[in-house]
């Protein structure tokens, strides 16, 4: 049998290890939802002069407000 204080070292290292792959895990969706939305394509409506975005490699899109439809925004 397991003397007590292995089994205290032993549930120690579990309990880190629980949490720091939980850790790990919702840093790695934080970073991929972070990136998901920075890469995004920015435009610009020249009826309304409104500024909107849409999803990444989009070269043309409709402005959310009036419908007009317009090319990506380049600088």
């Amino acid at each position: 049998m397991v003397e007590f204080s292995a089994a205290v070292v032993i549930y120690c290292v579990l309990v880190a290890a629980l949490f720091l792959s939980l850790w790990l895990f919702y840093d790695r969706r934080d970073h991929m939802r972070f990136d998901r939305e920075r890469r995004r394509t920015t435009f610009h409506c020249i009826r309304c002069d409104r500024l909107y975005t849409a999803a990444e490699g989009t070269e043309l899109w409709k402005c959310p407000r009036c419908g007009h439809e317009n090319a990506r925004l380049r600088f």
